[in-house]
């Protein structure tokens, strides 16, 4: 049930002083130097968890070093034990993310009393608090609900509200909209003292158009700063001494604006907030990253001169803001600060990772059950395909592999589009192929046969981590996004015989195929754009009888198309995808998108539409390169002629394509 409002937690010590065992703990400055009246306070983040509790890829079904609850919880203590007190805190999304928050969410389900696996790892550790971030919204309200009521720590959303008041504080929230923790403080004379903490949440108001199904007709959603704006006077009255804000919210821009998805800058600008957790964005604060943002100092670990940090994402890094306070009569002040994000991972110059930390074994043990039937889920097929989902040929004929890809992306923007001003825009969408050989090797392909498809294949048809975007283009910029993809190929004179058809400079993630349109490619003009994106042949025109549902394309039209952050964002530098045609940022990666598109399907088929191919030309062949595992397909690519040549030196099956 809804929770309309807060009640001050118990009072109990911090943990504090040394560390477990012979290890030696060196204080922070702010404990060691602390005087009478004066307190070091240390407050920890997780945030972006994403149901990652063990140190394992179950994507590709191996274990990593660089994420997991288990290893973050492992410096908890030692951090920990380096103040004399301590706070824990979630920013949120960690109710789903990997297969784990699926195998729960779609096929063990969530009944009364039960507890989630996420929920029994945050207990293990000891968090003090949380907050609800967008993706906890994912599997619906009572999921949710059901997911979070096994927590032993108190959770708070304030701008989420079941009824909708006057004003924010009029609200009927669906958490508590705040918490007072009543603790004790010990100063630097050993002293101990009550403090009041107060800790407010914010989420993305955009979870109304994210996860409308969910949310629509059931809550509403209010601004972050105003609705922070509404109860830090209340949280004052009630006491709170010190307010820390937890934001699952990004760092972006300075000035406030209604609706901001990322407000944690105008936030922390904000009289009465202390500190500002925040996340979202799966990046990490002080670092380089944020260089230059209006009110933020990377070297301070400030925004607006308040403490904030951002522990990255999965639990590759711990957030760590310090506090020095300082107690005025009966009250506590801040007299200076510290901002840092402490990670458990180390990448080396030659991309090879170091673990800096060990597992928690507790926290392993906590969850160990779920983790080996999410290894189970993840092996045992979540739906069919009716045809081979291969990359052998993804770079000379329209392919199954990615095909699925486009497919399963024009899907999930469809849903994303409605209610929005660009519902109804026609909605093509772009996908590359990731394996397809060259430097991989001959056995770098996507290869997953018709049949059963588990979870771990999707990995598989998608290598990266990336998130669903959509950007909006004209029908100009189309053709020229399809043209600098056809960059990939070298220019081929009409009439001669097997000439290389691939320019080797050219990484084939970035040959976007364009599903929703049809095409060709005329290879005997030059390419428009380097292998890089810059101009090369400004007049040159290789896409051909370009169509939009068997029109030609109208230059001027307006057409929404999917993709990922990497392209969207200027990754390839793709006319159209400069990062300033962005009309929706998803909070879902692409992958998560397959899975759930073959859940919902439960059979696919991704069977290849040729809606490209290369123009005719006569008395001319090229000649391509693939895994010798091609072989077993090669009559079924029937826009190609194909024959098989032989096997080069390094392993690779060669092909001549009469054109």
């Amino acid at each position: 049930m809804p929770i309309e409002r807060p009640t001050t937690i118990s009072r109990r010590t911090f943990l504090a002083g040394t560390a477990a065992g012979t290890t030696l703990i060196a204080l922070h400055p702010f404990s060691a130097r602390a005087s009478t009246g004066q307190a070091h306070l240390r407050i920890m983040e997780t945030t972006d968890l994403h149901v990652h509790v063990y140190p394992y890829d179950y994507y590709a079904d191996k274990p990593v070093d660089t994420v997991g609850l288990s290893r973050t919880a492992s410096i908890i203590a030692d951090i920990r034990a380096e103040a004399t007190n301590a706070l824990l805190l979630d920013n949120g999304d960690f109710l789903q993310g990997n297969p784990m928050g699926d195998y729960i969410a779609y096929e063990r389900g969530m009944q009364d009393g039960d507890m989630h696996p996420i929920i029994a790892a945050m207990n293990t550790v000891g968090f003090d608090a949380a907050t609800i971030g967008n993706h906890e919204f994912n599997y619906g309200l009572e999921f949710l609900m059901k997911s979070t009521a096994g927590a032993a720590f108190p959770i708070v959303l304030s701008n989420i509200a079941t009824q909708a008041g006057a004003g924010p504080r009029d609200d009927t929230t669906l958490f508590k909209p705040y918490v007072i923790l009543d603790r004790m403080l010990t100063d630097g004379a050993g002293d101990s003292h009550p403090i009041k903490v107060g800790i407010i949440g914010f989420t993305p108001p955009q979870v109304m158009n994210w996860d409308r199904q969910h949310l629509e007709g059931n809550v509403t959603a209010r601004d972050i700063t105003a609705t922070a704006r509404a109860y830090l006077p209340e949280m004052k009255e009630a006491g709170a001494d010190i307010i820390i804000a937890l934001s699952h919210s990004g760092i972006g821009q300075a000035q406030d604006a209604e609706g901001l998805e990322n407000a944690s800058v105008p936030l922390a600008a904000l009289d009465g907030i202390d500190a500002v957790m925040t996340g979202h964005s799966h990046l990490v604060f002080p670092s380089p990253t944020y260089e230059g943002y209006a009110a933020v100092d990377t070297a301070k670990g400030t925004i607006h001169g308040k403490p904030a940090t951002m522990g990255g994402f999965w639990g590759s890094h711990l957030g760590v803001i310090d506090l020095l306070l300082e107690r005025d009569g009966s009250e506590w002040r801040v007299v200076t600060t510290t901002s840092e994000a402490r990670p458990i991972s180390r990448r080396n110059e030659d991309r090879s990772v170091t673990a800096l930390v060990e597992d928690d074994p507790a926290v392993l043990a906590a969850v160990k059950a779920d983790h080996e039937a999410t290894l189970d889920y993840v092996r045992r097929p979540v739906g069919k395909t009716t045809a081979p989902l291969h990359s052998y040929f993804a770079l000379v004929a329209d392919d199954p592999s990615v095909q699925i890809v486009s497919v399963a992306q024009t899907w999930y923007i469809r849903q994303m589009m409605q209610g929005t001003e660009y519902e109804g825009l026609p909605i093509l969408s772009a996908a590359a192929p990731f394996k397809a050989g060259g430097r991989g090797g001959p056995e770098y392909y996507t290869d997953v046969p018709a049949g059963s498809i588990a979870v771990k294949n999707v990995a598989d048809l998608y290598l990266y981590p990336n998130t669903v975007r959509a950007v909006k283009v004209t029908g100009a910029q189309v053709k020229d996004w399809l043209e600098r993809s056809a960059g990939i190929f070298n220019q081929i004179t009409p009439g001669t015989s097997d000439q290389p058809l691939l320019d080797p400079a050219f990484p084939s993630y970035n040959f976007d195929v364009m599903d929703g349109v049809t095409y060709r490619i005329d290879l005997s003009q030059p390419s428009k754009y380097d292998p890089k994106g810059g101009s090369l042949n400004p007049g040159a025109s290789r896409i051909t009888d370009l169509r939009y549902q068997g029109e030609p394309i109208d230059p001027a039209a307006e057409f929404i198309v999917a993709t990922n952050n990497y392209r969207a964002s200027g990754g390839g530098s793709f006319p159209g995808a400069m990062g300033d045609t962005i009309v929706f940022e998803a909070p879902d990666t692409n992958r998560d998108v397959i899975v759930r598109y073959i859940v919902e399907q439960g059979t696919v088929d991704p069977a290849a539409d040729a809606n490209w191919s290369f123009a005719p030309m006569p008395d001319t062949s090229v000649l391509f390169e693939t895994g010798p595992a091609a072989q077993a397909y090669a009559d079924g690519v029937e826009s190609l002629t194909l024959e098989e040549v032989g096997m080069n030196d390094d392993g690779f099956t060669i092909f001549r394509i009469l054109l």
